[in-house]
């Protein structure tokens, strides 16, 4: 065997084994975005009906938990710079887990917000730890570094899949007061998924990142600033979109098979934009992956027919977490490797911003007009002003010019 086949050999099983590991970083956001963040949208018909919610309640609770977001995106780089990524990410996911069973427990409004809000708050921490480990093992491999970051992404796909399975069937079984039951069979779904993460990221890159160093806030604004009404233009669809299928007289089955075609979706998203997230510069891939989102967000105000619904469902689904992707390909592409955390946590924040904001307002002016129309307009306008701001954005620094595989 020559040198080079073995140098290919080498290089062979090193990509294998980062792509097992990406595999199992993948279970990181199908706990803590797939289940505990949308899986509420199939619960919320429920809840609403058993506790006497209005529109805006029920939207303050994904607020709440989008303050979480808010909270540990603020301290997660630092934390992970004291304690390592991997740590970060694993007390992360056993918060998510913990919630999923308080929310199963407890049945007061109160307790249920503290509930979703420790959801939030272990979600973004586990999944900007993951997000920093992901884009660490994808640096090895350059030609390929894209479709390796959007496998981490794609697994909020699988928790999407696995809630929209679950949860109707258990509905199904015990009616629409069975909502507790629910939450507690999400929480043993997502103990086997921790188990998965905790046995397949075994090696990371770097156990303690290199110290601490922040990214150029200024440099990154529109696209900090786009983020922010991302987040509030596709979390209220994803908050109010079942409850809208359910007004409109669908059937729970088709509400479960409308999930799980978004949450496959979300899945297949490494490999239809890969190229885009590889050749688009700037703030480019961003705007292009949030004119598709948005073109998703408004089919089912053009018609409720069920063929409508489901290309909504699959075109939200294959873009939306693009977009997620584009910004953290955007931070690898024009920052140092000791600012990843610092930038992926700025753009987490800017995210929960906007997902703190979102729910409540849509909700709001669902209630102020009686129905769940208004609130996917709103979802529309900001996914439109998103669009449109991230053209305004320019790469910057050396790394976004020696680049060449993003």
């Amino acid at each position: 065997m020559t040198q080079s086949d073995l140098l290919h050999e080498r290089d062979h099983k090193a990509f294998t084994t980062d792509l097992r590991t990406l595999a199992a970083l993948a279970l990181v956001p199908a706990i803590g975005l797939g289940i505990a963040r949308f899986s509420y949208a199939l619960l919320l018909p429920s809840m609403s009906l058993g506790l006497g919610w209005s529109y805006a309640d029920a939207g303050w609770m994904t607020s709440v938990n989008a303050a979480g977001y808010l909270i540990a995106a603020l301290i997660s780089a630092r934390f992970i710079g004291v304690v390592g990524a991997n740590s970060v990410m694993r007390t992360g996911i056993f918060a998510c887990v913990i919630a999923l069973i308080m929310m199963g427990l407890f049945h007061h409004t109160v307790w249920l917000n503290v509930s979703w809000f420790l959801a939030g708050l272990g979600g973004a921490s586990a999944f900007v730890a993951g997000g920093v480990i992901a884009a660490q093992v994808s640096q090895r491999h350059p030609a390929k570094a894209a479709f390796l970051l959007g496998i981490f992404y794609a697994g909020s796909g699988l928790g999407i899949v696995l809630s929209g399975v679950g949860v109707p069937w258990v509905l199904s079984q015990g009616g629409v007061t069975a909502w507790p039951t629910a939450w507690l069979v999400l929480a043993a779904i997502s103990v086997v998924l921790a188990l998965g993460v905790i046995w397949g990221v075994r090696i990371t890159p770097q156990r303690r990142p290199q110290a601490h160093v922040s990214a150029p806030l200024g440099s990154m604004w529109w696209m900090l600033v786009g983020y922010s009404c991302f987040g509030a233009g596709y979390i209220t669809y994803m908050t109010f979109m079942i409850a809208w299928i359910q007004a409109h007289g669908e059937s729970a089955a088709f509400q479960s098979l409308f999930w799980v075609v978004l949450g496959l979706a979300v899945a297949v998203f490494p490999w239809l934009w890969a190229g885009v997230l590889k050749n688009q510069r700037h703030g480019r891939a961003f705007a292009i992956l949030n004119g598709v989102t948005l073109v998703g967000a408004v089919l089912p105000l053009i018609s409720s027919a069920w063929p409508v619904l489901l290309a909504s469902a699959a075109i939200f689904g294959c873009a939306f977490f693009g977009v997620v992707a584009s910004t953290t390909a955007f931070v690898r592409r024009n920052c140092g490797a000791s600012a990843w955390a610092s930038g992926i946590g700025a753009m987490t924040v800017a995210f929960s911003i906007g997902q703190t904001l979102g729910p409540t307002l849509g909700g709001w002016l669902n209630d102020l007009s009686g129905g769940l129309s208004v609130g996917l307009l709103t979802s529309a306008a900001f996914l439109i002003a998103a669009a449109i701001i991230g053209l305004l954005q320019k790469d910057f620094g050396l790394t976004s010019m020696a680049s060449r595989d993003l």
